[in-house]
């Protein structure tokens, strides 16, 4: 809970704050903590003398100095520990020294190095943060939530750590997935760190060897599945929401079947969000509208393979389809402009295991009495590649390398500026690296990735490589979404997110040039993008805002910055 009261005066604006916290409780506390920038006056008000160096520093002489230490470490892993070591310690300092290095910080607190620390979670853990509920704590949940779950709490992460990233089942090392999104809100979008909380649903982990690893700090079962596994889920959105009537509630990371039945059975009911589908999917399709921009092809007009029809790939194609709807196809026109492939090859219906959701992108036999292929229940990628003539190939397989010389050629081959996403994460499971890409079309692909890749050089330019990062959606949506205390998160509100990130690609003015703007950018970004979310939940009747009030404003009010407070003393009760 939190153990200090913020201060404003008439205009909203942040005068101190109180806290009856001192000495050593009070350096021990992250969201209070300033370390040596306590004031002479604050370090005897509050009984710090001599519990710190004498000299008084700014936020920014410590800044300059964590940096310092920060560049000593020589691997990615290394800093992250250091990064998030100094979360624990001061979360102001924290958030300050990597909103100033943001581009170059990102991919060390979130993708691509949060996998290697969900893996190391176990064994790294040094102060556990965010709850975990154990599936055998279930009839405790009421007490546990009542007393743990702060009431200040605006936004949820939670994830039950199924199928992280692309390295599967890691039990409760995805608590660190919602750890960073909730790093990732503040750093992109300046939400107050001290609202949003992170939750860790322990059913159990089918991953063998965390369960015979002496060091994993889960409980140790195979995962909970069926009715036992809902009836869990539901005791825990129907307790929260008890607790926490307008929370935002952001599920992460959950495997496939369980992440779509729980994103249907709730998003009317709550205001939610699932990050793989549908801040992967504003972000993939906005990515795509640029890349429209760029190709100078309608979107109506191109031939789409998604390679990966898991929850990510299935999200974006059904924000695909959407989009084209909008822009006047019917719904069996759009699907038939898109070509689906998994682990079984091109999805067809005839195939057996398929979900609803693969079943409905399924194509039939008889749209491929002209194919020559060796066998036609098991399509591969280049053989689709080769007969569809795709001008927009996507990556959502986790399969490294799988985008490979051949297939990239053939496409090249047939389409003057093919549109290529690689987007699976982390880096060693990108389906293609730019620098390839770039070689084997000759300079002509229009690229995004889902992980961070340093510029190419070709043929005297250098080709900057947009990063099709949900952090540039679910920050900002995020933000809307609480600004106008909406109800839901309509489909309506997730468009007006994705043509909000469109309108601020580089390629609006210059064709050639990245379809997403640098990370840096990022805040401004997820201004505009809140901006478009709070406008729609207010035209559709879901926002709960006075409808004078001017938007810009609201953002404003709500937004949280990296900075020092003076403080003052609370008389503790008695």
């Amino acid at each position: 809970m939190l153990k200090f009261n913020v201060i404003r005066n008439n205009n909203g604006d942040i005068t101190h704050i109180e806290t009856a916290l001192t000495g050593y409780d009070l350096l021990a506390s992250p969201k209070l903590n300033k370390g040596c920038a306590f004031t002479r006056e604050e370090r005897a008000i509050f009984a710090l003398d001599a519990l710190l160096p004498y000299d008084v520093e700014t936020l920014d002489e410590q800044v300059s100095r964590m940096y310092t230490q920060y560049s000593e470490f020589s691997n990615d892993i290394a800093k992250n520990i250091y990064l998030n070591v100094l979360h624990d310690y001061n979360e102001t300092l924290f958030f300050k020294l990597v909103s100033q290095h943001l581009e170059e910080m990102l991919p060390i607190i979130y993708t691509p190095t949060v996998g290697q620390a969900v893996e190391r979670f176990s064994l790294d853990l040094r102060k556990p943060r965010g709850l975990y509920l154990s599936y055998k704590d279930r009839d405790q949940m009421d007490r546990i939530l009542e007393h743990s779950l702060p009431n200040e709490t605006d936004i949820i992460v939670v994830t039950d750590g199924e199928a992280v990233l692309g390295i599967g089942d890691q039990g409760i090392g995805g608590i660190k997935i919602c750890q960073a999104k909730m790093m990732v809100y503040t750093l992109c979008a300046g939400m107050n760190p001290h609202r949003i909380f992170p939750i860790q649903l322990d059913v159990g982990t089918n991953n063998s060897r965390l369960l015979t690893d002496p060091m994993y700090l889960g409980w140790r079962h195979e995962r909970i599945r069926g009715q036992a596994y809902d009836d869990f889920i539901d005791q825990f959105v129907v307790t929260t929401k008890k607790k926490l009537p307008h929370v935002y509630l952001h599920w992460e990371d959950f495997g496939r079947d369980n992440a779509r039945r729980i994103l249907t059975r709730y998003r009317h009911q709550i205001c939610t969000l699932n990050g793989d589908m549908q801040s992967t999917g504003v972000v993939a399709l906005a990515c795509l509208l640029a890349g429209c921009i760029a190709s100078a092809t309608p979107l109506t007009e191109h031939r789409i393979v998604i390679f990966g029809a898991g929850t990510a790939g299935i999200g974006i194609a059904e924000q695909i389809v959407a989009a084209m709807q909008r822009q006047g196809l019917s719904q069996q026109e759009a699907i038939a402009r898109l070509w689906l492939l998994d682990k079984q090859g091109l999805l067809m219906n005839n195939q057996t295991g398929l979900t609803s959701f693969q079943m409905a992108f399924s194509r039939q036999q008889q749209e491929l009495q002209n194919w020559h292929v060796d066998d036609k229940n098991a399509i591969g990628l280049l053989d689709v590649v080769n007969h569809v003539k795709p001008t927009l190939l996507i990556g959502c397989s986790t399969i490294g390398g799988a985008f490979s010389e051949d297939v990239v050629k053939t496409m090249a081959a047939q389409v003057e500026k093919p549109i290529i996403m690689p987007l699976s994460n982390p880096t060693m499971k990108a389906e293609a690296k730019p620098e390839d890409l770039v070689t084997w079309t000759h300079g002509n692909a229009i690229i995004a990735t889902g992980s961070p890749f340093p510029e190419v050089e070709f043929s005297g330019r250098k080709i900057r490589i947009a990063q099709s990062n949900n952090a540039y959606a679910f920050p900002g949506i995020g933000l809307g979404a609480i600004a106008s205390k909406a109800r839901i998160l309509s489909d309506g509100m997730l468009w007006a997110a994705t043509e909000a990130l469109m309108r601020s690609s580089p390629v609006q003015s210059d064709k050639t040039a990245s379809l997403l703007p640098r990370l840096a950018q990022a805040v401004s970004v997820s201004r505009q993008v809140a901006y478009a979310v709070i406008k729609q939940a207010r035209d559709e009747g879901l926002a709960q805002i006075d409808k004078k009030i001017d938007l810009n404003q609201l953002i404003n009010f709500i937004s949280w910055e990296p900075r020092y407070y003076p403080y003052r003393k609370k008389e503790r009760k008695l």
